[in-house]
C-alpha cells in the first residue's frame, strides 16, 4: 500500500462568518463556496485531519492549538448578534498538536501549545462550507508576528511530513487584503495587479523562483496597496513551504467580488487520483 501525499492550499476565506448567512453579503460568497464545494470532492476521503494557518491568529514566536474540544473566536465586528453566538463543532487533536510542536522543534522553531484557543474566522468560515459535517479534527497553528516570509515557507517545509499522514494543510487569508479600499472602486485596479502576479509566481515559475519572488513580495505590483499589512499573505508562505516543489493550481478566481475585486485560492501539489478518493490509495 503507498502513501496518499495531500495537496496544500491556500484559500482566500471571505468576510467574516458568511457561511452562516444569507442576503446579499452572503450571496458575494457564491462563487468561493463553490470552489470549497469542489475541493471537497477532489479530496474525497482522504483527510483524516486539518491543520489551519490562519491570518487572525498571530503571536510572539508559534503557537499551536491543542485542546480536545476548542471553542470559537468570535474576531469581526457590526455582524448581526445570533452571529456571535454560532458554533463550528468539530473536534481538536492533541496528538496532531504534539505531532506539529514536535516537528518544528526538529527544524530548531519554537512553538508552545494552547489548550484555550478555539476556531477564528480564518478557519470556521471555510470549514464549514468545506466539511459541513463538522467531524473532521482541527488543530490551528498561529503566525509569527514578525511576518518574515522566509521563517514562514520554512516552517510549511517542517510540517511537510503530515501530508503524509492524513493531514490537509491549509493556509487561510486573501489574497487581496485592504479593508478600506474594499469599500470603494480604488481596490480593483490593485487586486488584479497584485493578483496577476501571484498567478505568475504560484503557477508559472520554478519552484526556486517561486520561492525566491515570494521573500521578495513587497516588489510585487501593488504589493502594498493589497496587503498594507500582510497578516493575510503570510499563511500562503506555508502553504507553499510544504508543497515543496509540487506545482501550482488555482482553485478559486474571481474578478468582481464586491463590484470589482479580483480574489483567488491556489492548491499546490496533484489533487488526489479519482481511484484514491474514497479510501486508501493502493
Amino acid at each position: 500500500m503507498n502513501k496518499l501525499r495531500l495537496p496544500t492550499y491556500f484559500i482566500s476565506h471571505g468576510g467574516g462568518p458568511w457561511p452562516y448567512m444569507s442576503g446579499e453579503f452572503r450571496n458575494n460568497f457564491d462563487k468561493l463556496e463553490q470552489s470549497l464545494i469542489e475541493m471537497r470532492a477532489e479530496l474525497g476521503n482522504t483527510v483524516r485531519a486539518i491543520l489551519v494557518v490562519s491570518g487572525h491568529w498571530e503571536e510572539k514566536g508559534f503557537s499551536i492549538s491543542s485542546g480536545a474540544h476548542p471553542g470559537m473566536v468570535y474576531d469581526y465586528h457590526g455582524f448581526p448578534e445570533h452571529l456571535y453566538h454560532i458554533k463550528y463543532g468539530a473536534p481538536g487533536e492533541p496528538e496532531l498538536a504534539k505531532r506539529v510542536q514536535a516537528l518544528l522543534h526538529a527544524r530548531g522553531i519554537e512553538a508552545g501549545l494552547d489548550p484555550t484557543r478555539g476556531f477564528d474566522h480564518g478557519t470556521f468560515s471555510i470549514l464549514k462550507p468545506l466539511y459541513p459535517e463538522e467531524s473532521i479534527p482541527v488543530v490551528q497553528l498561529s503566525l509569527d508576528a514578525g511576518y518574515d516570509p522566509a521563517l514562514h515557507l520554512e516552517v510549511g517545509r517542517a510540517l511537510a511530513p503530515l501530508r503524509d499522514e492524513g493531514v490537509l494543510i491549509i493556509g487561510s487569508g486573501l489574497s487581496y487584503h485592504n479593508l478600506p479600499a474594499m469599500r470603494g472602486k480604488e481596490g480593483y485596479e490593485p487586486s488584479r495587479q497584485f493578483d496577476a502576479w501571484l498567478q505568475q509566481t504560484l503557477i508559472h515559475s520554478s519552484p526556486y523562483e517561486r520561492a525566491k519572488l515570494l521573500l521578495e513580495w513587497e516588489q510585487a505590483p501593488s504589493a502594498r496597496a493589497a496587503h498594507p499589512r500582510e497578516d493575510h499573505l503570510i499563511p500562503l508562505m506555508v502553504a507553499v513551504g510544504a508543497a515543496r516543489d509540487e506545482p501550482g493550481a488555482v482553485t478559486y478566481h474571481q474578478t468582481d467580488f464586491a463590484g470589482g475585486l479580483t480574489a483567488s485560492s491556489f492548491r499546490f501539489g496533484d489533487a488526489p487520483e479519482p481511484a484514491t478518493i474514497g479510501g486508501d490509495a493502493k
